[in-house]
């Protein structure tokens, strides 16, 4: 049977700062974030299952993505908890605002390989994680492939 590869996207607003850096991203700002999970595996081919001829059931991969990552992060403001943004974190989440603190610098390259880990986790055995790409702008996005990751 063929592999075949399935992709899904997904949305979800966030703000971050990256602390240290030298640019205008030091500053708090947010991105309106795209997410494009793709998986790969081979088409059920079991005529009496309900899921015949899928990969995985597109409304499946979306329950994984949600629960994990959009669920999470949206409408969030991301911190690296091993900085001085830590106080400001405390602050925020002191007048309820959604805080999350990671263990890495926020940028979209460390999201995604945080992404990807979290994901792959919940993967049905028969499906494997193929590739995440994660956008901040419409210009700017990284990209993270299992087959660059073995």
């Amino acid at each position: 049977m063929s592999k075949i590869r399935i992709t899904k996207q997904f949305s979800f607003e966030a703000g971050h700062a990256l602390y240290g850096y030298d640019g205008k991203c030091k500053n708090l700002h947010g991105h309106s974030y795209h997410l494009f999970v793709t998986v790969i595996g081979e088409p059920i081919i079991d005529h009496s299952n309900v899921k015949f001829g899928m990969v995985i059931d597109f409304g499946d991969l979306k329950k994984i993505v949600n629960k994990e990552i959009i669920d999470v992060f949206d409408h969030s403001m991301i911190f690296n908890k091993n900085t001085p943004h830590l106080n400001l974190a405390e602050e925020l989440k002191n007048q309820e605002h959604h805080i999350i603190l990671v263990d890495y610098q926020p940028t979209t390259e460390m999201m995604v390989i945080d992404f990807a880990e979290k994901i792959k986790k919940h993967l049905p055995e028969n499906i494997a994680l193929h590739s995440l790409k994660l956008s901040e702008t419409s210009t700017s996005f990284a990209e993270w492939y299992a087959s660059d990751n073995e």
